[in-house]
Parts: C-alpha cells; sequence; structure tokens
C-alpha cells in the first residue's frame, strides 16, 4: 500500500532527480509452491494451468524469467494462490508474486537469498527482462515488509528505512484508515507508459514529481515525531498532484467517488497504485467510518493491517 511518492520510482524520473515513497506492506499475502516433479517436464498453475519442456516455452513470462535467471531448468511444479485479485487492484501483486517465486526457487535450490537480492532480481525480472512500464517501490516492499520510507537514488540504488516511530502513531494510522474496492481492474501499463513519456520531456510535469517525492521525506518526517494528524493532508496532496499527471489516472466516477467520502468525513484519500481503477484509501477519524462507508454506497470495504514481515518461506519439506 503506497501512500505518497508513487511515480517517483520510475526510472525515467529517479535516474535524473532521485525518487522517494512511503509505503507499507500489508497482511493480504500471494502464497507460492514448488514441488519436484516425478518427470523432467515444467508444469505451473495460476488462473490457467501450463505444461513446458523447458523455460523457453513457459508463456507466464515471470517464471518463465525467474527460472532462466536462477538456473532451474525442469523437473518443477510451480502453484501459486492470492489472496486478493492478481491484477489491477494497485496493491503490488505482480511485483509481490516475482518476489515470492524467486525466495521459492532459490529456497528449492537450497540457496540464501536476503531481502535485497529478492528486490533486486525482481526488479531486473519485471523491469528489464520483461520491459514492464513500472516502478521499483512493490518490489522492495514486498521484499522487505514493514512501513518504510524508500529512497531511489540516481545510480539505482535504493535504501530502505524503516519508519521509527511510537507503537501508538502506527495504531492511529491503521484505525484511521479504510479502503474500499472500486471493482475496476486495470491495467498500469498503458497509464504509466503516458506518465513515463510526460515526465521524460515535460518540466511542468517534472516539478509536480519532485513535489510528490518531497511529500514523502516530509511525512517520514511527521510519522518520526508522531504527528500522525498530518498523514490525511499529506496524502490529499499528493492524490491531487497525481491527478495532475495524466488524464488516465482518475475519471469522474472515481472522482464523485473521493468527493463523496470526503464529504462524509475523510480527511484525505488516495487511488492506491497506477490509478483508474482498484481500491481507494482513505484517512478518517473512526466514528467518520459509518458514513463513508454509507456515502460509498456499494463499494465493497475491505480492512487491511499493516505486516511487518516481507517474503519469507513458511514450510520446508526435507
Amino acid at each position: 500500500m503506497s501512500f505518497v511518492g508513487g511515480g517517483t520510482d520510475l526510472p525515467v524520473f529517479y535516474r535524473r532527480f532521485g525518487g522517494a515513497v512511503v509505503s507499507t506492506a500489508i497482511n493480504q499475502f500471494i502464497y507460492v509452491t514448488v514441488n519436484k516433479k516425478f518427470d523432467d517436464r515444467i508444469r505451473v498453475s495460476y488462473s490457467r494451468t501450463e505444461e513446458a519442456r523447458s523455460p523457453e516455452r513457459v508463456r507466464h513470462p515471470l517464471v518463465r524469467e525467474g527460472m532462466k535467471m536462477l538456473g532451474i531448468r525442469g523437473g518443477i511444479e510451480i502453484t501459486s494462490v492470492a489472496d486478493i485479485p492478481a491484477k489491477g487492484t494497485g496493491l503490488g501483486s505482480s511485483s509481490s508474486f516475482t518476489v515470492g517465486l524467486l525466495h521459492v526457487l532459490h529456497a528449492y535450490a537450497e540457496r540464501y537469498a536476503s531481502a535485497e537480492q529478492l528486490a533486486q532480481e525482481a526488479c531486473e525480472i519485471e523491469l528489464t527482462r520483461c520491459a514492464e512500464p513500472i516502478g521499483k517501490q512493490d518490489q522492495y516492499a514486498a521484499a522487505f515488509g514493514g512501513l518504510n520510507f524508500i529512497q531511489f537514488n540516481q545510480d539505482d540504488s535504493v535504501v530502505v528505512e524503516p519508519i521509527i516511530c511510537k507503537r501508538q502513531t502506527i495504531e492511529q494510522l491503521q484505525s484511521h484508515i479504510l479502503t474500499f474496492y472500486t471493482g475496476i481492474t486495470r491495467s498500469a501499463s498503458n497509464i504509466l507508459q503516458h506518465q513515463q513519456r510526460a515526465v521524460g520531456s515535460e518540466k511542468k510535469k517534472q516539478a509536480v514529481m519532485r513535489q510528490m517525492a518531497d511529500l514523502a521525506r516530509q511525512l517520514r518526517h511527521d510519522l518520526q515525531q508522531n504527528r500522525a494528524d498530518a498523514f490525511g493532508e499529506i496524502i490529499h496532496e499528493g492524490w491531487a498532484l497525481k491527478k495532475s499527471l495524466s488524464r488516465g489516472i482518475t475519471n469522474d466516477l472515481i472522482d464523485d467517488w473521493y468527493a463523496k467520502a470526503r464529504k462524509a468525513g475523510a480527511v484525505g484519500g488516495k487511488l492506491l497504485g497506477a490509478g483508474a481503477g482498484g481500491f481507494l484509501m482513505f484517512y478518517a477519524p473512526p466514528e467518520r467510518h459509518g458514513a463513508i462507508t454509507q456515502a460509498l454506497g456499494n463499494l465493497r470495504r475491505v480492512d487491511f493491517r499493516f505486516e511487518p514481515q516481507g517474503s519469507r518461506i513458511i514450510f520446508v519439506h526435507q
């Protein structure tokens, strides 16, 4: 769940100006299992099932490139299930899957992989090998877990800094945040491609992105000082800035939901992910949550909690 700074993790921006986000892992999971197969073939089960003779013949691009990267040739079965829809939700499911897949493949090969290594390899697969027009924040959030300030440097290095504050501050954030599923799924690729073109050439858009990175730094500072009440206004300002980057980030329906939530008592909010669908997140006093839920009508409310741990191996059969 990314709060502010999303988009500044795109290489076209951070390689020129540096980027920064504040985000947290949440308690919704993707489970990836690997088992030795009786024969030398490859079986991959997700929303579909495929059989292949070699990694090169696997259609799932993340599985194909993950196996090729780690030198795993065959005799393996890979399955995955997820707590939330796998695509178009804005909650980083693709990167979470990639991190989990790499983690379990390393374990299958009897190798240890650190969170830093998993995040770097996941970025290599998604951004370079699969040429996805995405940023780097989701891979690091999934690998490291927790509530973090993540800095993207011009030399492609990434620094993950846990936000240290009082437990009461974290509890206030969790008790004030409420999230709704819009029911709209979308591909982030088109939105991010347009955003990258604009940021790469338009100085006004670059200035907006620099403001968004500054907001991430401001939110880190406020949380470190245990000023949780600043959270709502900062994410509201960040959402206003993000909407100005591209017409595809929002639409009339999303704007109407947002306005209704604000009128019902939300201090601020944002659409999670690249935009145009997925989950709407708001920050509001708990006593206003009922009114906001009622104002948003048929939108499904989903309660999330922050997750302190990143990707981990939960079962090994020796």
